[in-house]
C-alpha cells in the first residue's frame, strides 16, 4: 500500500473513532457517566492523533473536510438507529449532500 492509500484507510478510521466519540458523548449524559465518558475521551484523543498522522500526506482541506464529513455522517446515521433521531426527507437530501461533497473532494484530490 503506497502512502497515499495508507493515509486515506488512516483518515478512515479516525472518521469512524470521530463517530465513536460522539456516540459516547451523546451516551455520558453530559459527561456525567464515567465509562462513555472515558471511551469518549480515548476516542476522541486516538481520532485526532490519526487525523493529524494523514495530514502529514493529505491536503489539510481534503483532510480535515473529509474527516468532519465521516463523522457528521456517522453520527447522523447513529442518531437515528441507536438514538431513535428523526428521519425526513430533508435531513436525508443534507446527507446525500454531504456524501456527494466528500466524493467530489476525494476525486479532486486523487487528480
Amino acid at each position: 500500500m503506497d502512502g497515499r492509500a495508507t493515509a486515506w484507510t488512516i483518515l478512515l478510521i479516525a472518521g469512524i473513532l470521530e463517530i465513536v466519540w460522539a456516540a459516547a458523548m451523546k451516551r455520558s449524559q453530559g459527561l456525567t457517566r464515567v465509562c462513555p465518558t472515558a471511551v469518549m475521551v480515548a476516542a476522541m484523543a486516538a481520532s485526532v492523533l490519526l487525523l493529524a498522522w494523514s495530514m502529514r500526506v493529505l491536503p489539510l482541506g481534503t483532510d480535515y473536510m473529509v474527516w468532519t464529513g465521516i463523522g457528521a455522517l456517522g453520527a447522523f446515521v447513529v442518531g437515528i438507529l441507536w438514538f431513535g433521531e428523526c428521519v425526513s426527507i430533508v435531513r436525508l437530501v443534507a446527507a446525500a449532500l454531504i456524501i456527494i461533497g466528500l466524493a467530489l473532494m476525494k476525486f479532486a484530490t486523487s487528480v
